[in-house]
C-alpha cells in the first residue's frame, strides 16, 4: 500500500492524505462488482434512467461543492470547473432518456423471407482509465452510457484527483446506485495491469497519453479483451481567406485557452491563409493579452496554473527545443521556476519540421500559428501528424468546407466552430489519437454484444 496525496497545485498544499487499497480490497471491490452485475444487468431501463436522472440531480444540487473540488486538485479556474459539472449532469439526463431507443432490438428481414434480430446485451465490469485534466466531465461520459448499458463499472483515476475520484462515486451511491455498480479504486499502473488481467473484467477504456494508451491497450489485447482508447490530439484550426477573421481569432483564443491549453481536443495548431495571416495574428495576440490570470477560485480569472509544475517544465523544454531550432518566440515562453505549475500563454510562428512544436502534442497554452498559401496547403499541413482527433474549419463557404472537411484526418471537424464534445455527437479519434467512439449512440455501443439470433 501506498500514501496518495492531493494537492492543490495554485498554492502547493496538501489538501489530504489517502492509502492505495490493500490487495484484499481490491478482491473485494471486483467481487462486489461482479456480484453487482448479475443483478443489475436484469434491471429495467426505466429503473436505470431513474437511478441516473437522480445522478444528474445530485450533480447540479451540489454543483459548488464538486466544482470547487476540480479547482482545487487540478488548477481549473471555477467558472470552467461549474461548467464541467453542469455538462455531467447533461450526459446522464441524455443517456437516461435515450438508452433505451438506442440498445432497442434491430429487427432484420431476409431475402428468403427469414428473419433475425440484433440484441444489445451488457459486458460486464468495465474499468475506466481517467485522466487529471477534466476529472469529472472523461469519467461521467464513460459512465453514463456504460450503466445505463447494463454494465458495472470500476475507476481507476488519475493519482493526483483522489478527491475528486471518490466524490465520483459518492454522486453514484447517493443516487441510490447498488453497491458495486459504480466504484473507484485509488490504485497504481501495477495494479492497474493486474486488473485488466482479471478474468471479472470484461472490458477496459482510457483517455490518457500515448505510452499509457499504448500499455492499456497491450495487456487488453494480451487477454482478448475489448480496449477503447482517447488519446492525445494537435488540432488544427484553419483559417481561410474567406473567413470571419475577427470572429475565428476570438473563437481560436478559447479553444486554445480553455482549461488552460491541457485539453486533447484544444485547437493547438492554427493554420492561417497567407491574405489573412497577418490580420488573424494580430487580433488573435490582442485576444490573448486580454486574458485575465487569478486563483482558481477567482470568478474574474481566465487562467490560472497546470496542473503540475512537471507538466509545465516538460511544456517549457518542448517551447525552448523548438525556439532553439528556429521557431519564432512572439509571446511568452519564459522558463516556470522550479517546481512551479506557472506558465505564460505563449505564442510561436514560422515553426520547422524538425522542432518539437511541428509534430509533438503541445498540452498547455502554447499557440502554433503557421502560414500557408492556399487551402489545399493548409490541408496537407492539418495532415501531416501522426495525431487525427478533432480539427476545426473557418470559410464563409460551406459546401467549400465541407469538401475540404472530407479531407482532414481526424475524428471530427467543425465549421465555424471550435472543436467540442457534446452528448449528441460520436467523439473519438484516428491515428495515433486512439480508436472507438464515445457519446452518442455509438458510445454506447462500445461495450456491448451485439448478438444475433435468428429467427428459424
Amino acid at each position: 500500500m501506498t500514501q496518495i496525496s492531493s494537492i492543490n497545485p495554485f498554492t502547493g498544499e496538501i489538501l489530504k492524505k489517502f492509502t492505495s487499497p490493500s490487495e484484499q480490497e481490491i478482491e473485494t471491490a471486483l467481487a462486489n462488482g461482479d456480484a453487482a452485475f448479475d443483478t443489475w444487468k436484469k434491471t429495467s431501463f426505466e429503473f436505470r434512467s431513474g437511478l441516473m436522472k437522480k445522478a444528474g440531480q445530485r450533480l447540479r444540487d451540489q454543483k459548488e461543492k464538486y466544482a470547487r473540488l476540480i479547482s482545487l486538485e487540478m488548477g481549473k479556474v471555477i467558472k470552467e470547473s461549474r461548467s464541467e459539472i453542469e455538462k455531467c449532469a447533461w450526459v446522464c439526463d441524455y443517456y437516461a432518456d435515450q438508452a433505451e431507443s438506442f440498445l432497442a432490438d434491430l429487427r432484420i428481414d431476409l431475402p428468403d423471407g427469414a428473419k433475425a434480430k440484433v440484441k444489445h446485451q451488457p459486458l460486464g465490469m468495465v474499468l475506466a482509465v481517467m485522466p487529471w485534466n477534466f476529472p469529472f466531465w472523461q469519467v461521467f461520459r464513460f459512465a453514463a452510457p456504460t450503466l445505463m448499458a447494463g454494465n458495472v463499472g470500476i475507476l481507476k483515476h488519475a493519482s493526483n484527483v483522489p478527491q475528486c475520484a471518490l466524490a465520483i462515486e459518492e454522486v453514484f451511491t447517493s443516487a441510490g446506485f447498488p453497491k458495486g455498480v459504480f466504484q473507484s479504486l485509488l490504485i497504481d499502473s501495477k495494479a492497474t495491469t493486474k486488473l485488466i488481467s482479471d478474468s471479472r473484467i470484461k472490458a477496459v477504456t482510457l483517455t490518457g497519453s500515448e505510452k499509457a494508451g499504448a500499455s492499456v491497450a497491450s495487456e487488453a489485447g494480451k487477454n482478448i479483451k475489448k480496449s477503447l482508447l482517447e488519446l492525445g490530439g494537435s488540432d488544427p484550426f484553419i483559417v481561410l481567406n474567406d473567413a470571419d477573421v475577427n470572429l475565428a481569432a476570438t473563437t481560436a483564443v478559447k479553444s486554445r485557452m480553455i482549461n488552460f491549453g491541457q485539453s486533447c481536443i484544444a485547437a493547438k495548431r492554427f493554420i492561417i491563409e497567407a491574405g489573412v495571416y497577418d490580420q488573424f495574428l494580430e487580433s488573435f495576440t490582442k485576444e490573448l493579452a486580454k486574458l485575465k490570470k487569478g486563483d482558481p477560485m477567482d470568478e474574474e480569472a481566465d487562467f490560472a496554473c497546470m496542473a503540475r509544475g512537471d507538466l509545465a517544465m516538460e511544456l517549457y523544454e518542448q517551447v525552448k527545443k523548438s525556439v532553439d531550432l528556429g521557431a519564432k518566440l512572439l509571446l511568452g515562453g519564459k522558463k516556470p521556476a522550479k517546481d512551479s505549475p506557472f506558465f505564460e500563454p505563449t505564442i510561436l510562428t514560422e515553426i520547422p519540421k524538425n522542432a518539437p512544436a511541428y509534430s509533438e502534442e503541445m498540452f498547455g497554452p502554447v499557440a502554433l500559428i503557421f502560414k500557408v498559401e492556399n487551402e489545399q496547403e493548409a490541408v496537407l499541413l492539418a495532415n501531416d501528424s501522426e495525431f487525427g482527433l478533432g480539427g476545426s474549419l473557418w470559410t464563409r463557404n460551406l459546401e467549400k468546407g465541407e469538401k475540404l472537411a472530407e479531407q482532414i484526418e481526424t475524428g471530427a471537424v467543425f465549421i465555424n466552430s471550435m472543436t467540442a464534445s457534446n452528448p449528441h455527437l460520436p467523439f473519438g479519434g484516428v491515428k495515433k489519437s486512439g480508436y472507438g467512439r464515445e457519446l452518442s449512440r455509438n458510445g454506447i455501443l462500445e461495450f456491448v454484444n451485439s448478438k444475433t439470433v435468428f429467427l428459424g
